[in-house]
């Protein structure tokens, strides 16, 4: 019997299962993909926002100003990238800049840094500031991070620490009992006293195994485009557009590896499509000249798109079921789930959790110790972790400087890579200007290895994504 099952390995569900380790308990996570922050987590713009967007008086609010602040403690505590890179939300006319005025005293009464700047200002700071731009706000706390790399981390430290991690298992039925339910997934049935529904796009279709879902989830997509590191003086902060109805709209952004996203835009989708689209990147194309200019489209070296589980509230939706308490769901957690996400688990526990059990600190708590990443150790270090293990020297990934023994290492962490995307996520390789075109054939080899499985049966990402078949 668990006491707790987190359906979702989000980056919310990744937090719950890290803070909810800390205490003793028995607690399962499941997820539908094959990895840790497939999905909404894995393709977002990585912005830990600082908080003056949301509507009084909501949820979305209040965690996010609380949760932009935990970060930088939590990602110093996982060794982490976090970067404060700062945000300017730009107004191009009188309307625009009443809309600045609306956020600035909104921000002042949040107790969020915040003030205006003229246009001769941001140029010194932007020079590919569009011509239209003619005043912002700076919101200098502002931070940018690398959203699977936290949700991976907070995952293996929850693992190390006793949470079981179920992945590429889909939950299809839940039964409820004479004090407990059952979770059925395709392989396991599993007993637990406590549900937690963090399931993200899927959250309303989990919903619906245990009663009429009390919220609806719409999908957005939304479109990137992502620079080269060759673009990476482009822009030095985030740059907005002031936000509309629709969201936070079309942007550009830093991350922490030295790359530019350029997006998104959003659509309703009647499905979980995450196509790419001529009509979609023409629109993220046409709305940035209003905010940036000499855009290096020569860069472009990737375009993804991404789903956020919009709800038909405006807000987050987390609440016990109406059916039984021990059942939280967690809905419509849409912008700014990512900087909301620890205070969402913090909210959960406390509000909700401590109910249901009793929980007790373990007695012993294990940190979870970074890997070693060679591309950012001086000389002396790569020479002395070489002088270890001669395969630090070995170079997969030209671009992204990764060697064969870091991935070797992704492979078998607490939370083990075992498709190419998984290690793409944890250490790069593919991620540069090649796109994997001379490394992912190598990726490939080493799972092959590490797994002992055929090469034929290594997994790009989902089931049946394998590189091909036997030949007869």
């Amino acid at each position: 019997m668990q006491d707790i099952v987190i359906i979702g390995a989000g980056i919310v569900g990744s937090f719950l299962a890290h803070d909810l380790s800390k205490y003793d308990l028995k607690v399962t996570v499941i997820d539908k993909e094959n990895d840790i922050a497939n999905g909404t987590t894995m393709a977002n713009s990585a912005i830990i926002h600082t908080g003056y967007d949301p509507e009084d008086g909501t949820l979305k609010a209040e965690l996010n100003v609380k949760g932009a602040k935990m970060y930088p403690e939590i990602c110093k505590e996982l060794k982490i990238d976090y970067q404060k890179c700062g945000a300017y939300v730009v107004a191009c006319d009188k309307e625009e800049i009443k809309i600045l005025d609306q956020l600035k005293k909104r921000a002042d009464k949040r107790n969020i840094r915040a003030y205006y700047i003229e246009r001769e200002e941001i140029i010194k700071n932007e020079a590919n500031i569009s011509d239209d731009v003619i005043e912002a706000i700076s919101f200098p706390d502002t931070a940018i991070i690398y959203p699977w790399q936290c949700a991976i981390a907070l995952m293996e430290e929850a693992v190390i620490n006793g949470v079981d991690l179920i992945l590429g298992e889909k939950v299809y039925k839940i039964h409820e009992k004479q004090g407990f339910f059952t979770v059925y997934t395709e392989k396991k049935a599993i007993n637990t006293k406590v549900i937690i529904n963090a399931a993200g796009c899927g959250a309303e279709k989990i919903a619906n195994m245990i009663e009429k879902s009390p919220f609806h989830i719409v999908y957005k997509k939304g479109e990137y485009f992502v620079l080269s590191k060759q673009a990476n003086k482009f822009v030095n902060h985030i740059i907005y557009p002031v936000p509309t109805k629709v969201g936070k709209g079309v942007l550009a952004v830093p991350t922490t590896h030295g790359n530019i996203l350029l997006g998104p835009n959003s659509n309703i989708c009647e499905s979980e499509d995450l196509s790419t689209t001529s009509e979609g990147l023409e629109y993220v194309r046409n709305h940035l000249n209003r905010i940036v200019k000499n855009i290096p489209y020569h860069e472009v070296i990737r375009s993804y798109s991404g789903l956020r589980p919009t709800g038909n509230n405006g807000d987050f939706y987390i609440k016990p079921s109406y059916k039984n308490k021990n059942i939280i769901h967690l809905g419509c957690i849409d912008s700014p789930g990512l900087a909301s996400a620890p205070a969402i688990s913090a909210y959960v526990i406390q509000e909700y959790i401590k109910k249901c059990l009793d929980l007790l600190p373990k007695r012993k708590y294990v940190k979870r110790k970074a890997p070693p990443v060679m591309n950012q150790l001086c000389e002396k270090e790569k020479n002395d972790m070489v002088k270890t293990q001669p395969l630090y020297g070995k170079i997969v990934c030209k671009c992204e400087k990764i060697s064969y023994q870091e991935i070797v290492d992704a492979i078998h962490s607490p939370c083990g890579a075992k498709t190419i995307k998984a290690i793409k996520k944890r250490v790069r390789p593919g991620m540069g200007k090649c796109q994997g075109g001379f490394c992912e054939i190598e990726v490939a080899k080493i799972l092959s290895k590490e797994l002992n499985i055929p090469l034929t049966q290594v997994l790009y990402d989902e089931k049946h994504s394998n590189l091909g078949t036997e030949a007869k």
